[in-house]
């Protein structure tokens, strides 16, 4: 079972296990999270539109950081103007644990989540 979920205005198509990287969220890491923001359940039976009242994707926060700098370079030829800048988005990895159609069929991951652990990073790093 597979779904198209919305959320920090792009659309992802996810399966239970799958690790993916959204806009920022604002929750715990580690935290349970229900997206009821499906816009399409596919597998058996396909479900889209005005019924997926009941779909929910339930996902887990794994990990809250910043993606690499994009570098931002502007520059005029010939005139001295040169400016350098940088940006770094913020973003929430997810864990998909399972997606429950409108029907009420439940596919589950089998795997578990890594959840993300500053402390555990450090030790290792002191080591």
């Amino acid at each position: 079972m597979y779904a198209i979920i919305k959320t920090g205005g792009k659309q992802y198509t996810v399966k239970p296990g799958d690790i993916l990287r959204v806009e920022k969220l604002e929750a715990e890491l580690g935290a349970e999270l229900d997206l009821k923001e499906v816009l399409m359940v596919g597998g058996d039976k396909t479900f889209v539109g005005d019924n997926m009242g009941k779909a929910v994707v339930t996902v887990v926060v794994t990990n809250q950081a910043r993606a690499p700098k994009v570098v931002v370079f502007k520059k005029k030829r010939r005139q001295g103007y040169r400016r350098m800048g940088g940006h770094r988005q913020p973003f929430t990895e997810l864990f998909v644990k399972s997606i429950t159609s409108p029907e009420g069929t439940v596919a589950k991951a089998e795997g578990k989540p890594n959840v993300f652990s500053a402390e555990k990073k450090a030790e290792k790093l002191a080591k």
